[in-house]
């Protein structure tokens, strides 16, 4: 907004005012004038210098408010009993904020959710003391004091109702084994009919403390052999397929054991859907391994031929007996870049999302076979259940089955 043009009157005066009225403040003239507190203080300054007064020379002798001490004994007297009584008066007021900043501490201190607020202090001293005084030694506003106490209704409400959706979060957060974050959470309850907003459902997960389980630091489970023939990077970090049985990934992953041991898992994702259609588990990291991973994805496929296979450079997707594999199944081989984990980013983070949310915290699985049975019940539960955030937050098996739905229907 441009600033208003001030006609040289207009300023006189205004200095005039200022310098005329005892005890005045900048602030105070100017809000009375409806200028800024910083343009008066110019004006004044300007004006004083001009007439060759100093800030010191234009303090008054007397600072407003003190009397100016008599001869009459009686009037001193008085004088006395007035200022004794104003001290007094100032006095109390201290005291009175002294004794609410006390119980304000401990008031704050003790931890609840429902009294951190300084409008809910003010509304449970009210009785004890004056409303503007508690405002002011809690430097709050008591228009916005108001305010917050005008919509209490509306807000129990909303508390009541985060508490209801609270309970349906912990419920679906149950039955995804304490896996599930906000956006999964979400999808699930819209599933079940209940229209909710993401940002909500984080909101109330953070005040409720509800929360998914975090990554874990990974072993190294690529280990290159440098004799194998090169093979080229058909990827390129493009990790989605336009129909399912196109393009698949792979990579290895290891499980600790209680003993300080690892069984080992190789899985074969479906790029379109990330389904795991094959995977093996064993307690070697041999070429077999793998084989029998991606064999178990041809027969769930019902065959592989003409797909692209991709994995990272580890010894046993470069080993001959994958290679031969590959052949006699019509599967064309792709690797990323050495050392580049990021080529092969999708398996990562699946197995990732694997250990985070059946670890759940722990350091291992504890002996090989629960370890097994966690691994199994996971994958299973993985195509059939767990949503996923590429499929739209659908399980990989229902994104499939849509996606074979629509196709049919155009061809209908």
């Amino acid at each position: 907004m441009a600033m208003k043009d001030y006609s040289d009157e207009f300023r006189a005066d205004a200095v005039a005012l200022y310098e005329s009225t005892p005890g005045a403040t900048y602030k105070s003239i100017a809000t009375d004038l409806g200028i800024n507190r910083a343009t008066l203080r110019e004006w004044v300054l300007r004006d004083r210098e001009r007439r060759g007064v100093t800030a010191a020379a234009a303090q008054p002798a007397v600072q407003p408010g003190a009397a100016v001490p008599s001869d009459d004994p009686d009037e001193r007297i008085r004088q006395l009993e007035a200022r004794v009584a104003e001290l007094e008066a100032s006095e109390r007021k201290l005291a009175t904020e002294r004794d609410i900043l006390r119980k304000a501490a401990k008031y704050f201190g003790r931890g609840d959710e429902l009294v951190r607020s300084r409008f809910q202090f003010v509304d449970d001293h009210r009785d004890t003391y004056e409303v503007k005084r508690l405002c002011q030694v809690l430097d709050v506003n008591r228009s916005s004091y108001y305010k917050w106490l005008a919509g209490r209704q509306a807000r129990t409400l909303r508390q009541g109702n985060d508490r209801l959706l609270a309970e349906r979060i912990r419920e679906v957060h149950r039955e995804s084994a304490g896996a599930y974050g906000s956006p999964r959470v979400t999808a699930e309850l819209r599933d079940k009919g209940l229209r909710v907003n993401e940002k909500r459902v984080a909101r109330i997960m953070r005040t409720f403390s509800i929360t998914g389980i975090r990554l874990r630091r990974r072993v190294r489970t690529t280990i290159p052999d440098p004799a194998t023939a090169p093979v080229p990077d058909l990827f390129q970090r493009d990790f989605t397929a336009p129909e399912p049985g196109l393009k698949y990934m792979g990579d290895i992953t290891y499980l600790p054991l209680e003993d300080g041991e690892f069984l080992y898992l190789a899985t074969v994702l479906d790029c379109f859907s990330r389904k795991v259609v094959g995977w093996s588990i064993a307690d070697h990291m041999r070429t077999s391994l793998v084989t029998a991973a991606l064999q178990m994805a041809a027969a769930t496929r019902g065959g592989l031929d003409g797909a692209v296979f991709h994995s990272d450079h580890g010894a046993q997707y470069g080993s001959r007996a994958f290679a031969d594999l590959c052949d006699r199944l019509g599967v064309t081989r792709s690797m990323g870049a050495v050392g580049t984990s990021a080529d092969n980013a999708a398996c990562e983070s699946f197995h990732a999302s694997l250990k985070r949310e059946t670890l759940q915290g722990a350091r291992d699985y504890g002996d090989a076979d629960t370890c097994r049975r966690t691994a199994f019940a996971w994958l299973t539960r993985y195509n059939t259940r767990r949503r996923h955030s590429a499929n739209g937050h659908l399980s990989p098996n229902e994104y499939e089955r849509r996606h074979h739905a629509a196709k049919l229907a155009l061809a209908a």
